[in-house]
């Protein structure tokens, strides 16, 4: 073949290469699908809450007919652990202490009598169900058990209308239930706002030594512990 005819067969071949380019160029690109990113499930969760212990004001000192106990309220800073099994199941933890004051009421021999002062330890551990179909709206309920370690406990030591002074008072450890309501509303994957309420059927014996000889009883409790504060979910 001579370069004169190679010549001619050679443009049309470049021609249709370069056309080809063309229009291949001109053709939508095909997507890229990337695999979805998980929905990494971190089981724990963190609560910090500011804590109102709402007491019932009931109890009796077994020696006196007609006397009553009462207990001063209180509020607190409070931590919990929440653990989730599911999505839905979990635990909770609770962790705070609160100081309280019981006085005596009733009859003349207990009104006005300064009981004494303790510290509360009152870990409780509840387990919930959390409803998961209202967005970020997560209400749940809760029930479990509660164990109450007095300490620092300190007597009156201060003579009431009737010359009654309490010179030693012990409160008992105690186990109680414990039933739970509460929502959490999450502003975005990790942090909300909290809300809860727990009830504990707390009855701790005690018992103390006063001028007029021993004393036994009960102090009720049972109290509601209101809270509201700032929820982290890992």
């Amino acid at each position: 073949m001579t370069l004169g005819k190679l010549t001619p067969a050679l443009v049309a071949a470049f021609i249709g290469f370069t056309g080809a380019s063309a229009v291949a160029a001109d053709l939508p690109a095909k997507p890229v699908y990337k695999a979805p990113v998980a929905d990494m499930f971190n089981p724990w969760m963190i609560r910090l809450r500011g804590l109102g212990v709402v007491t019932r004001n009931s109890g009796h000192v077994d020696q006196v007919a007609g006397s009553g106990l009462t207990t001063t309220d209180t509020i607190v800073p409070e931590l919990d652990i929440t653990y989730f099994f599911t999505r839905n199941i979990a635990a909770e933890l609770i962790l705070g202490v609160t100081k309280h004051h019981v006085t005596g009421t009733g009859a003349a021999a207990t009104n006005g009598l300064d009981v004494g002062k303790a510290w509360l330890l009152p870990p409780t551990l509840t387990l919930q169900y959390h409803f998961t179909n209202f967005g970020a709206f997560k209400p749940y309920i809760g029930a479990g058990v509660n164990y109450t370690v007095f300490f620092s406990q300190t007597a009156g030591n201060t003579a009431n209308g009737a010359g009654v002074i309490v010179t030693r008072s012990h409160l008992h450890n105690t186990w109680s239930p414990a039933l739970q309501i509460g929502f959490d509303y999450m502003i975005d994957r990790h942090w909300g706002i909290n809300v809860d309420v727990k009830k504990l059927w707390l009855r701790p014996n005690w018992d103390g030594d006063s001028n007029v000889g021993a004393l036994t009883g009960k102090v009720n409790l049972d109290p509601w512990l209101i809270g509201a504060g700032v929820t982290y979910k890992f």
